[in-house]
């Protein structure tokens, strides 16, 4: 077996509609998912006007296994993987997440509602390869039932985290981008209690008011919206909701990592243990570790790879408290272990209530680290790698994933993309002048490389 994914990434696999992205293709994934996790399988989609029809297609190749398919219908992936777990032999997602309309793709999710690992993914691009499927005859074929009030149970799953009405009083700006958090962020923020004023809240696969990735840019009109409501905070989305990301109180996009650092710091004060992330993620963690008697455990870049170690140390006997990633992506370990946009904006009206403290105040008390994100193109990933390693003997390198030197308090990480002809550089130091010359040094380390 080939150990190299050659379909799927880090986050299932995806594509143009219409090029790579194919119902040919799809039924092919429908089908190997069906032979390799024989039961009920349950399925959604976000927004996007390609979804029914590679819905159809996923269906096509389940049922042909003999798979009852339960279809939750237009709903956010960790929706999906909340009712997934325990409950269902597997599950399957539609949805290209943050990239844009023309694309879309495939999230396999395993029982425990985790999405599945590089092993398995590797089996089922095999029976891909080989057209290896356990078809069944005509007397053996699966059939569906469509639940789309399943969701329900992912709302439900959150409010019994947050008793009581811990909004109240509270006005929130919600922006789910057309996704499929326009079904289910507002419901849940104004059972919180909250008054909700949204935009971009209707689903549209068209994604008319901005695009799936939530940057600063595109959030300039959920920015004003909190400006002209006096909102505590405003809320977004990627393309299905497994992310969140926030606008304070004055407006201002709130950087990831600090979301991170300031959610992980509520968290853990009342939960000690292992924070998991992954070693792309600010030292701002290690800073929330320190003053809330926590330890840090670093993984590959990758939401599964910080899922399976949470639940790896869990079966170890170890205590976990939190885990995410530096990008909105935030994982509850009380709750599931994925990646919960709705969860996360009910954490932050959670934190707001308790501390009674404005949004951007609690940002303000960070400490000002500086953080670069270069993505570059090279056919010289690895050789870049290796160079950068043992280009500065005075740091600590961890080879965790690609290289991530560290001294002191500045850092560099640098990795080769898994889909892309392209390495990923990320920098930060206390400041901007540190984090630019640790930038510059490497770059003139490595420009000879860069196509």
């Amino acid at each position: 077996m080939n150990q190299t994914k050659q379909l799927f990434g880090t986050n299932g696999v995806r594509g143009i509609v219409g090029e790579s992205m194919t119902p040919g293709l799809v039924l092919r994934i429908g089908q190997a998912l069906g032979s390799m996790r024989p039961g009920t399988i349950a399925i959604g989609r976000d927004t996007r006007t390609s979804g029914p029809m590679l819905v159809h297609a996923l269906k096509a190749g389940l049922i042909g296994t003999g798979c009852r398919v339960v279809d939750c219908g237009v709903l956010p992936t960790p929706a999906l993987q909340y009712i997934v777990r325990d409950r269902f032999a597997a599950g399957a997602m539609i949805t290209a997440s943050h990239n844009p309309p023309e694309y879309n793709g495939v999230k396999i999710i395993e029982r425990d509602g985790t999405e599945m690992g590089d092993g398995e993914v590797l089996a089922l691009e095999g029976r891909l390869f080989r057209d290896e499927y356990a078809l069944a005859g005509w007397t053996g074929l699966g059939d569906e039932e469509e639940h789309p009030e399943l969701v329900e149970q992912y709302l439900s799953g959150i409010l019994a985290h947050f008793p009581g009405e811990l909004g109240r009083g509270m006005t929130v700006a919600v922006d789910p981008g057309s996704g499929p958090a326009s079904l289910t962020t507002s419901t849940l923020l104004e059972r919180m209690g909250c008054t909700v004023r949204a935009i971009n809240n209707t689903p549209d696969g068209t994604f008319p008011g901005r695009l799936p990735e939530p940057t600063p840019a595109g959030l300039r009109s959920l920015a004003e919206l909190v400006r002209e409501t006096g909102a505590a905070f405003g809320v977004a989305h990627d393309g299905d909701a497994d992310r969140a990301v926030f606008i304070d109180d004055r407006g201002r996009y709130v950087e990831e990592n600090r979301e991170f650092a300031l959610i992980a710091h509520h968290v853990c004060r009342r939960r000690q243990g292992v924070i998991v992330t992954p070693v792309s993620t600010s030292q701002l963690i290690e800073d929330v570790a320190a003053a809330t008697g926590c330890t840090v455990r670093y993984t590959q870049v990758g939401s599964i790879y910080v899922a399976r170690s949470m639940l790896a140390l869990l079966e170890a006997g170890m205590e976990v408290a939190f885990g995410g990633e530096g990008n909105g992506g935030l994982i509850y370990p009380d709750h599931q272990f994925c990646r919960d946009g709705g969860m996360t904006a009910a954490m932050m009206v959670a934190m707001l209530s308790e501390t009674g403290r404005p949004l951007s105040a609690l940002v303000d008390e960070l400490p000002p680290y500086h953080f670069i994100n270069l993505r570059l193109k090279t056919r010289h990933a690895e050789e870049i790698v290796t160079m950068v390693a043992a280009a500065f003997p005075d740091f600590s390198a961890d080879r965790t994933d690609g290289v991530r030197i560290s001294k002191g308090k500045t850092w560099a990480l640098v990795r080769r993309s898994g889909t892309e002809p392209i390495i990923r550089v990320m920098v930060e130091a206390e400041d901007r002048v540190g984090a630019e010359a640790m930038r510059d040094e490497i770059l003139r380390l490595i420009t000879p490389l860069l196509d």
